[in-house]
């Protein structure tokens, strides 16, 4: 239940919605004022202060992305919702990007709002003490290249925060392509060890005789083809940081010379004799229960109470919504660089699309699925029909473009498809392609069409 110190302001220029919003918000408990306009709302926060603000986008005289803008350089701690129609969702898109907490489509889903307003607050409340007690550790959190402004983003990055600062042993759970190896990387750039190296191996991508001298390092002569000495993974790390993704998937033989490593903080290379110490601080990571793991037998107590000194969940994307358009947004910009093409942005019905969808695959998925609607379209903005997005029913016989295709194979078929439709011109088949004619002889002669 809402606090009745809580104050809403409440801007639009439709007299009849603000007037059911106060009777609806005074319901819940909230104090609530009014402003009829973008300018009159910029007055009100400089005179007094609100804990949340519910603003319309299109109003007569200043816009609510303009008041969005002004309050956020007068007083960024406010939180905002922004109110639109269905039809302007990617004007509301762009004042996320400006700031706002978050944007509601008219006509308005009371538990939706509702549940928007508490968790803007919420997550208001936990920046101030996130802040505070960074200031009161003396910590100045680098985010990185972590995206999220989700109250279990917020949550976990606090939790990152207060870890770095330590020497633990780290282990971070969470589904594949979650981004548990950013998570990784943040908690070494925070930590007194961040000018030492960060090193990264995936345990599950190395044979296990591989994996013991990719890890510990080998002496010239250990096995057929050492040429010479290699210094390992712990060594490179020296002084840093070790990242050792998908641990699950080591063997048990492993697993024992890990736990060695970890009780005595020293290493003998494969082949050798030589005792060497380590200062390595070992962050690992696996999309499997480790707890589940033990109790089956495929990975050794011993080890897991050993690894799970902190242990750090990365919740899946279906569980932080709220930071789909950050992320898709991001990656659009990225992957229209890359392509040398420009987009607007979403239309509200793909940007639905996205929101609507479970993303088993998480960020990974969803920046493979933005990379191939960039790859596809050929309008200005990215609309549904360029979204492919497994288990929704579609039919990949019905368009050979949205089956099991790799990203390559896929631009190399819309390239065909559209130069044979363009009758072979390839100023026409740039322009459909919304690509310069340059672009296209470069990738014309990348898939040797020419």
């Amino acid at each position: 239940m809402a606090q009745s110190k809580k104050t809403v302001l409440v801007v639009d220029d439709d007299n009849a919605h603000r007037i059911m919003l106060r009777t609806l918000l005074s319901g819940w408990g909230y104090t609530v004022t009014e402003a009829d306009d973008g300018d009159t709302a910029i007055d009100m926060v400089h005179d007094q202060p609100f804990d949340l603000i519910l603003m319309d986008i299109r109003m007569v005289r200043t816009s609510g992305i303009e008041a969005l803008s002004d309050i956020r350089d007068f007083n960024p701690s406010i939180p905002i919702i922004l109110m639109t129609a269905y039809s302007s969702v990617e004007t509301a898109v762009q004042g996320l990007k400006k700031g706002a907490y978050d944007y509601l489509t008219k006509p308005l889903d009371f538990d939706e709002l509702r549940l928007a307003m508490t968790r803007a607050m919420d997550h208001q409340h936990l920046r101030v003490e996130n802040r505070l007690l960074r200031e009161s550790l003396g910590i100045q959190f680098d985010r990185s290249q972590i995206i999220g402004r989700s109250t279990v983003m917020d949550r976990l990055l606090e939790t990152v925060a207060q870890v770095a600062q330590s020497d633990a042993t780290v282990l971070i759970t969470g589904e594949s392509g979650t981004g548990k190896e950013l998570i990784a990387g943040a908690i070494h750039l925070n930590s007194p060890r961040k000018e030492s190296p960060f090193i990264r191996i995936n345990c599950g991508a190395i044979t296990e005789t591989l994996l013991e001298s990719e890890l510990f390092g080998h002496e010239k002569g250990a096995f057929t083809g050492a040429e010479r000495r290699k210094e390992g993974k712990f060594r490179q790390a020296d002084g840093g940081s070790l990242f050792l993704d998908e641990v699950s998937e080591m063997s048990n033989a492993m697993q024992v010379k890990l736990l060695r490593v970890l009780q005595e903080r020293e290493i003998i290379r494969v082949g050798g004799e030589e005792v060497i110490p380590v200062n390595v601080r070992v962050i690992a990571a696996t999309n499997k229960n480790l707890f589940e793991e033990v109790q089956a037998g495929r990975f050794r107590e011993d080890l897991f109470y050993r690894l799970n000194v902190v242990l750090l969940n990365v919740p899946p994307l279906k569980e932080r919504r709220e930071d789909i358009p950050l992320l898709a947004q991001q990656f659009l910009s990225l992957f229209s660089d890359k392509n040398m093409k420009q987009f607007k942005g979403f239309t509200p019905q793909a940007m639905d699309r996205l929101l609507k969808y479970d993303w088993p695959g998480n960020i990974r998925e969803l920046m493979n699925v933005i990379e191939r609607a960039v790859v596809l379209s050929r309008t200005s903005y990215i609309n549904e029909h360029d979204l492919s997005l497994a288990g929704t029913g579609e039919d990949p016989s019905e368009n050979p473009l949205k089956g099991n295709m790799l990203l390559a194979e896929v631009e190399k078929a819309t390239i065909l498809k559209t130069l044979e439709a363009a009758g072979g011109n390839k100023s026409e088949t740039a322009r459909r392609l919304g690509i310069t004619r340059r672009t296209l002889h470069a990738k014309l002669r990348k898939y040797g069409m020419m």
